[in-house]
């Protein structure tokens, strides 16, 4: 049976980065640095077309316009920016300033929650930052929180920072108002798949995991040699992200873009679990964070999945004979562990799975 706290191995565990950054590191240590040619551009290239805004609140109400709006942005950028979602930006300012004051706690309060097992193993929740596998594994430039979120029950509430005082509640309350989105989201993908409106909400039921991750990315003194977050595709259906600064960057057609801040808004992208249950219609976003060598950046991400016994294959709807299966058939939780190896590595678990 799987189990989501299971642990990985690891065969060291890297420095704390605010750490580095907080003893006045000039240099990023080595293995912070990427190969030549993984090196983010200076400059990269302006977007053919913005990417597209969704109003979820008119999108609710059955616009067909704001409809057709997020199949042209799941279709050509396989994300979009989501407004009307029902958060006051007052809330989501709160949310944002809890984050930043738990990462603003001493060291030691901060591993109280740490994700580090017997030294050796990691667990999935916790704070802490990447699981080193292999040798010579290049290292990513920011520190994180992982909290399993969704179902309740599974929640390790030892994990949950009591500091910040309001940390728990705030993240749950954005939990609750972050699944009535998503679930918005998922009706409406159905839809565009021609699939039953529920067909996806009751897929994912009341047990599937969700896990949040706070991202905390210091300042760095070679953006143009370090990473924030790898180039990566997520293990989700959808992952919701909230920043409060730009680095997130999106492939295309092997092009970098800047996907841009605007006030208040999520940032909803398609990931690996959605572009298998589509059998190809959805794509799973490439995308990474570069660095920044004068400010840093606090990100809350939303990761969506299914319970970890599900068998996952493309939805049965979406399989003919003009257009077989494009994915093997795997369980999700072996799937989450081949993800977890190529994340290090830098490779795409996804690739393994297709026919």
């Amino acid at each position: 049976m799987a189990s989501y706290d299971q642990q990985f191995k690891v065969l060291e565990v890297p420095p704390i980065v605010q750490e580095l950054v907080g003893a006045g590191v000039q240099e990023p240590p080595s293995q912070y640095v990427l190969p030549v040619q993984d090196r983010p551009a200076a400059a990269v290239s302006e977007m053919p077309e913005p990417i597209p805004i969704i109003d979820l609140s008119r999108l609710s109400a059955g616009s067909a316009e704001e409809f057709d709006k997020l199949r042209s942005a799941l279709e050509n950028w396989d994300l979009f920016l989501a407004v009307g979602h029902g958060m006051e930006p007052s809330f989501l300012a709160e949310a944002m300033k809890v984050t930043r004051e738990f990462f603003n706690l001493p060291l030691e309060e901060k591993q109280k929650y740490s994700n580090i097992v017997d030294g050796e193993k990691l667990g999935m929740d916790g704070y802490g930052n990447d699981m080193v596998v292999k040798e010579n594994q290049v290292l990513d430039w920011n520190d994180r929180l992982n909290l399993l979120v969704e179902p309740e029950s599974l929640r390790t509430y030892r994990l949950w920072p009591t500091q910040p005082p309001s940390f728990r509640d705030i993240l749950s309350e954005y939990t609750i108002k972050c699944k009535a989105a998503a679930n918005l989201v998922f009706r409406n993908m159905a839809k565009i798949l021609n699939l039953q409106e529920e067909h996806l909400v009751n897929m994912i039921g009341d047990n599937s995991i969700t896990q949040a991750i706070f991202n905390y990315y210091p300042q760095c003194p070679r953006p143009d040699h370090v990473l924030g977050l790898k180039a990566h595709i997520d293990g989700s259906i959808i992952t919701v992200n909230f920043a409060d600064a730009e680095g997130l960057q999106l492939q295309k057609n092997g092009v970098w873009y800047n996907v841009p801040i605007v006030p208040n808004a999520l940032v909803m992208n398609v990931g690996d679990i959605m572009e298998i249950l589509s059998n190809g219609f959805f794509k799973s976003l490439v995308h990474r964070v570069v660095t920044n060598a004068e400010k840093e950046r606090l990100s809350l991400v939303l990761v969506y999945t299914l319970e970890l016994e599900t068998e996952l294959e493309p939805v049965s709807e979406l399989v003919d004979d003009k257009r077989p299966a494009q994915y093997m058939k795997i369980k999700l939780h072996d799937y989450m562990e081949k993800y977890h190896d190529t994340y290090a590595t830098g490779t795409l678990a996804i690739d393994g799975v297709k026919i």
